[in-house]
């Protein structure tokens, strides 16, 4: 998928205010990148359109620990957008993301977030092992 295309996709979506489509997507990439690893971010860039992957290029490796609410917290404060907005462009991003990336890379990046997170990405591949109480 090309960078027209994605943001089309994005834009097509219900709910995703005409002519918002590439500031949400910015905004939600850029905040996807700072909750990955640098090595999860530079796979997710290789799925991309050229013109959008420096969004999740990243300086370092370890991912930033922050909830759903900060996510779209963010996600609003960049794209300059409403938190309603701010939360349905997010999710018409990974859907975008979804139906352009493949599968395994799509699987891995939910695999680092959150489950709470499945709310907007869907559950991941489950390649994970459950976490026990205390670890």
């Amino acid at each position: 998928m090309n960078y027209t295309e994605f943001i089309q996709s994005v834009a097509a979506r219900p709910k995703v205010p005409p002519g918002q489509a590439e500031p949400i997507t910015r905004a939600t990439l850029e905040t996807l990148a700072e909750r990955i690893t640098g090595g999860q971010a530079r796979d997710l860039a290789s799925q991309l359109p050229e013109e959008l992957r420096g969004l999740v290029r990243r300086p370092t490796e370890d991912p930033e620990r922050f909830g759903l609410a900060e996510f779209f917290k963010r996600v609003q404060s960049r794209a300059g957008v409403d938190r309603q907005v701010a939360t349905d462009g997010a999710q018409a991003v990974l859907d975008t993301l979804r139906e352009s990336a493949s599968a395994k890379e799509y699987g891995d990046l939910v695999d680092q977030l959150p489950q709470e997170f499945w709310q907007v990405t869907g559950p991941g591949t489950g390649r994970l092992e459950p976490r026990r109480v205390g670890t």
